[in-house]
């Protein structure tokens, strides 16, 4: 016989049968959430995160005041991990360390002592090894905690309860910044003046209409703990405060220091926030070691307690400014600051919001706590009253209150029935010791009784009163103000503000390039270089196998190289970047983004104001101005929109006429301002056709006379050349007698 089969264990309700997609889809929405309200955003109340928050009142609880001796930061950390905070201990000691570093935090809120990293990017001593405590700052966020100021809940084991929200002095959503990465959304706030942002509270309290606008006359922009210059626009700024998402565009402080015999150098003093000075030199070095930026000479750094960045040029005929908007351009000297102010709400859920949203959402935070701490101190001096009173009865039936201590069994029942007392006075009058019945401990509690009384009606009139409220809000914040305030060393503004000198972009790097003479060839194969001087005989060059010349340009090497490729994008170089002529040179398609399919059609030295023609095979054209084509970009810059009827020409505007063929052979001459001139685009209509498009074109002037070239390279006039004049757009009609079979004005 088979053996009984045992039944399946009992799972303890502990197996749930669920599409898979559905799980996923459940805990991954629990872990962006947990991820999003715990880790990455900050509340915009007090500006803090959980873990920020946890590690501030753990600290308070510790007592690890300003002026008490600080305790190891292993025993923070460990409290911190222990009662609050169920991560890593690196994490938490990470934030710790954060906090108190003055290059990372523009009000540091904890005071370390030992090695808290530096601005180097070198990282902080073990634990163990330093110590911290709260700074002023820190003070001003948690004033009041013990004053049932603010929510508290349970921590993760029950076991605890932790704030949360702290009470926030001032707004240090702003003061001090933040940024974190959540699950689909992200958060990055710069530090503020906090002086200025609370100039600006005080601004919506008397004027809750002000705009952002007003706000920013006190809120200049934001103040980085590194200083630095900020270039950005009033504008952009503006937008920014107005929407809270923009950017702010930073650079380094830096002075001209003169050396011997007439040269100077740079010192940068300040670099821009979140930039690691130790970084900042290794990549100037590698832009001097790769050529990229022409003009630096050196770089060292000097710096002591104080920044000191000496930054050498390669040669003293170049100005100060050329050199370092060359090197700003090329390095983390002037970085962009990417601010996303999105922050958890009151009610904890996520929303960008602008300059003014933040201040009101902290005023409305700091009435919430001035109401609940109005409230708390308010049950406290009822209550005090209240033995108070019993307390005076003693005095006023002193006699009969010491016979029923005496003699009755019960005195507390007693007195409670032959005066009616509460329970609380009773227990208040039994334990009053005898010399607290003397005659001037009467007059102290009658005095108290007084004060207390006064208290209490003044903290009724303020509960009952909004106004009254806003009023003692300004009034605490002005007082923070006196704390935080530019007359402080913490409170003086860091960062400035400028406006980015106007200098060609292209200038820094054209300032040393030596000025000579070169000729560009290009084959048709696409193979570019450049040889020295003026290629007099191009039949001399040589190529290889199968390959002959296309372009050969008289240039200079200051000049910038333009190439028109027939999907009517233009490409730039620089020439004195381009291969020399002593081999074949390079494959332009490895300097540019051109497709095997696309043909280069024109290769000309930029000259800058220039106008050309710039025509479609569909027979539209406008006239165009160089500069507009000017792009360093490897993908180039696209100019004219290109059917799939054929490549585009183009062509000098060196004349006041146009004369266009078409590929039915009839020819049309009109002048050139009937073009329209554009950046880009696909132009006006130049030519009629019933079948196929546009030929050919040329440029010329009505005082030098047409012509064509033939096909053996010889000048051919046509005299009668207003004959073909008509209107643009039109079909035109035959070509002269003589003209080129090809239909062409110049042989292809």
């Amino acid at each position: 016989m088979n053996a009984p089969v045992a039944p399946p264990p009992d799972n303890g309700g502990r197996i749930l049968d669920e599409p898979l997609s559905e799980a996923l889809s459940r805990r991954y929405l629990a872990y962006a959430l947990s991820t999003i309200t715990q880790r990455a955003l900050p509340d915009v109340r007090d500006g803090l995160k959980p873990v920020h928050r946890r590690l501030l009142y753990a600290m308070r609880l510790l007592k690890l005041d300003p002026k008490t001796a600080a305790k190891k930061s292993a025993r923070v950390v460990g409290d911190v991990i222990g009662k609050y905070h169920p991560h890593g201990d690196t994490a938490v000691y990470d934030a710790l360390v954060r906090l108190a570093q003055d290059f990372s935090q523009r009000y540091p809120l904890i005071d370390g002592q030992g090695n808290f990293g530096n601005i180097d990017g070198d990282n902080a001593a073990a634990m163990r090894y330093t110590e911290c405590r709260l700074t002023e700052a820190a003070q001003l966020l948690l004033e009041g905690i013990d004053e049932d100021a603010v929510d508290f809940r349970l921590t993760y084991d029950e076991q605890e309860s932790e704030p949360a929200v702290l009470p926030a002095g001032y707004p240090n959503l702003l003061a001090n910044g933040s940024s974190g990465i959540a699950v689909g959304m992200a958060t990055s706030i710069p530090p503020h003046n906090a002086a200025e942002l609370i100039d600006a509270c005080l601004l919506i309290l008397q004027r809750p209409s002000a705009t952002t606008a007003d706000l920013m006359a006190h809120v200049h922009g934001p103040d980085f703990p590194t200083g630095g210059v900020i270039v950005e626009s009033a504008a952009s700024l503006l937008e920014t405060y107005e929407t809270g998402r923009g950017g702010v565009r930073a650079r380094a402080r830096w002075v001209r220091e003169d050396t011997a015999r007439g040269g100077w150098r740079i010192v940068v003093t300040e670099i821009p926030y979140q930039v690691k000075k130790a970084d900042l030199v290794e990549q100037l070095a590698d832009l001097i070691e790769s050529k990229k930026a022409p003009l630096l000479g050196d770089v060292r750094d000097e710096s002591a307690e104080d920044m000191r960045l000496v930054i050498e040029p390669r040669a003293r005929n170049v100005e100060p400014e050329v050199l370092m908007e060359s090197v700003f351009r090329l390095s983390d000297l002037e970085t962009r600051f990417p601010v996303n102010m999105n922050v958890l709400n009151a009610r904890g859920a996520p929303v960008v919001m602008g300059l003014k949203a933040a201040l009101q959402a902290f005023l409305d935070h700091r009435r919430d706590v001035l109401l609940r701490r109005g409230n708390f101190r308010l049950t406290k001096i009822e209550a005090r009253l209240h033995i108070l009173e019993g307390l005076l009865i003693v005095f006023l039936n002193l006699d009969e209150v010491i016979r029923i201590v005496r003699f009755e069994e019960e005195p507390k029942a007693q007195l409670i029935e032959t005066f009616v007392l509460s329970d609380i006075q009773a227990e208040a009058i039994l334990n009053t010791r005898l010399r607290q019945l003397a005659r001037l401990e009467e007059m102290e509690l009658r005095r108290e009784h007084a004060e207390l009384t006064e208290e209490r009606a003044g903290l009724l009139a303020v509960l009952g009163s909004e106004a009254e409220q806003w009023k003692l809000v300004a009034v605490g914040l002005r007082g923070v103000r006196k704390q935080l305030g530019p007359t402080t060393d913490i409170g003086k503004r860091r960062s400035t503000f400028e406006l980015a000198p106007t200098i060609d972009p292209t200038a820094s790097l054209e300032a040393y390039v030596t000025r000579e003479p070169i000729t560009v060839i290009v084959s048709e194969r696409g193979w570019i270089r450049a040889a020295k001087g003026r290629v007099e005989d191009p039949i001399a060059l040589t190529f290889k196998e199968g390959d002959k010349l296309a372009f050969a340009v008289s240039a200079e090497t200051t000049d910038k190289l333009m190439i028109f490729a027939s999907d009517g994008r233009f490409f730039t170089l620089p020439c004195d970047k381009l291969p020399s002529a002593r081999g074949h040179g390079e494959p332009l398609r490895l300097m540019i983004e051109l497709d095997d399919k696309v043909d280069i059609l024109s290769v000309f030295a930029h000259v800058p104001g220039r106008r050309r023609v710039l025509a479609s095979k569909a027979g539209y054209g406008f006239v165009m101005i160089e500069d507009e084509a000017v792009a360093f970009r490897k993908a180039g810059k696209q100019v004219m929109s290109v059917d799939a009827k054929g490549p585009a020409i183009c062509l000098e505007a060196d004349g006041d006429h146009l004369a266009v063929v078409g590929d039915n052979g009839k020819c049309l001459i009109f002048p050139v301002a009937e073009l329209p001139e554009m950046p880009r685009g696909k132009g006006v209509k130049l030519q009629s056709y019933r079948e196929g498009g546009l030929r050919d074109a040329r440029v010329f002037s009505e005082a030098v006379g047409a012509g064509w070239i033939d096909a053996g390279g010889r000048n051919r006039d046509w005299p009668n050349w207003r004959d073909w004049l008509g209107r643009r757009a039109s079909s035109g009609k035959a070509a002269p007698k003589g003209f080129p079979a090809g239909k062409r004005f110049r042989p292809k």
